[in-house]
């Protein structure tokens, strides 16, 4: 089953379920506070923008709010780790990616906590695919001609990412062992000046996340050859998938997911997959996070958990393959 796919329905008649087996205190008392929740990247990026838009909804059915903290650094390592540590009484949870929950461990000697042993999973937020794009001035226009050029000449072309080990370069790394194709990997520190390079040509291919090139997509600078992805974006809906085009079984995309420290009780745990999966039930809420380029998503805990541990042990196989390290 598409973890992608669960209906909110279905979340929603899980939530009731465990709630209806819980002691009335415990529905009726939890939160008693603000709670707290640490982002451990920057304010404004992906995850940071999805975490609060799921948030400002979930504390109106709570009854208080959340109060965000971004604690970025090592790769989303530094504040997963502090949520690993933290208390688990219902007020420090975590949202996290993709990252720090199924790539660093792979990539890094210690990341300081163990993604499957040190929390408790509550939902899967949202996924957020990468699109491959290239400059708007080439003449690749399609993924067999991206194919095409780069078994031609290989190594010719360029592709870049923010980094080592970051979701555009698995990405790459990926499509190449998929196509047996060999492109040229160029990392950057940021996004803004990968993306200034692809659109003046310095750069000829990239696997970007959506919401990094939507702009330069539709404004023309930048032309989309597919998602990577097994369905297609609804903020790009003539651009074909992956599988569209003949890569059936390839995808690298990004994804969002709530949890809190190990030994939360369970409770706990099910008063905010009850608020999360209600959150998700507001087609406002669920439009919201569509037009930053994600994809809304929930899920139950046990399927989350199972989510995680196929996540990373699909990108800890191409990482060793492809002999990939942090910077």
């Amino acid at each position: 089953m598409d973890i992608r796919r669960r209906t909110v329905a279905g979340g929603l008649a899980l939530a009731g379920i465990c709630l209806a087996g819980l002691p009335s205190q415990a529905q009726g008392t939890y939160p008693e506070r603000p709670i707290r929740v640490v982002v451990p990247f920057a304010a404004g990026s992906a995850s940071d923008i999805v975490g609060r838009i799921v948030l400002e909804k979930m504390a109106g059915d709570l009854g208080h709010r959340f109060v965000v903290e971004n604690q970025a650094g090592a790769s989303g390592n530094l504040g997963t780790a502090a949520v690993a540590r933290a208390a688990p009484d219902g007020y420090t949870i975590l949202i996290s990616a993709s990252g720090p929950l199924a790539v660093n461990q792979s990539l890094f000697r210690d990341i300081g906590y163990d993604p499957l042993r040190d929390f408790e999973p509550i939902s899967l937020l949202a996924t957020l695919p990468n699109v491959i794009v290239v400059n708007a001035g080439q003449p690749l226009r399609s993924v067999a001609d991206l194919i095409a050029a780069a078994k031609k000449a290989p190594g010719s072309l360029n592709y870049g990412s923010i980094g080592n080990g970051s979701s555009q370069h698995l990405a790459g790394a990926y499509f190449e062992q998929v196509t047996g194709t060999r492109m040229t990997h160029v990392p950057y520190r940021v996004t803004g000046q990968l993306v200034t390079d692809l659109v003046g040509g310095q750069l000829q291919v990239s696997f970007q996340l959506i919401p990094n090139v939507l702009g330069q997509i539709q404004g023309g600078q930048l032309r989309p050859l597919a998602i990577t992805a097994n369905r297609r974006s609804e903020v790009l809906p003539d651009v074909p998938t992956v599988a569209e085009v003949g890569l059936g079984g390839y995808e690298a995309y990004g994804w969002f997911a709530m949890l809190a420290p190990k030994g939360t009780p369970q409770p706990v745990i099910a008063r905010l997959h009850a608020a999360y999966t209600k959150a998700m039930a507001d087609p406002a809420t669920r439009r919201r996070i569509v037009e930053v380029g994600a994809e809304p998503a929930t899920s139950t805990p046990a399927e989350l958990s199972a989510f995680m541990a196929a996540e990373a042990k699909k990108w800890g196989d191409i990482i060793r393959a492809n002999n990939i390290t942090a910077n």
